[in-house]
């Protein structure tokens, strides 16, 4: 995974801990084209609601990731957009 924060780009390999320090603007992706797992722990509680109600739950950590189609995509953008001011969240 990459990830960007304060104008750093800083590549997590398996087993790497990433600090994101609060109220940094930042992104991740997965730039690798292969499938990642990703472990994200948000303080203070409740930015995991915003990801519950955006996102989609899977049966578990061996579960394949959900195929989306252009439509489905476009709707979990939509949400999370109409969303992020009700959990704090900023796209910049």
């Amino acid at each position: 995974m990459e990830f960007t924060f304060r104008g750093e780009k800083h590549v997590a390999l398996a087993g790497t801990t990433i600090n994101v320090p609060a109220n940094a603007p930042h992104h991740f992706r997965n730039a690798s084209g292969a499938p990642v797992r990703m472990l994200c722990m948000c303080t203070p509680a409740g930015q995991d609601e915003y990801f519950l109600r955006i996102g989609d739950v899977i049966d578990g950590k061996d579960a394949p990731a959900p195929e989306l189609s252009a439509k489905d995509l476009a709707e979990r953008r939509r949400r999370a957009a109409e969303l992020a001011s009700t959990y704090r969240t900023e796209f910049l």
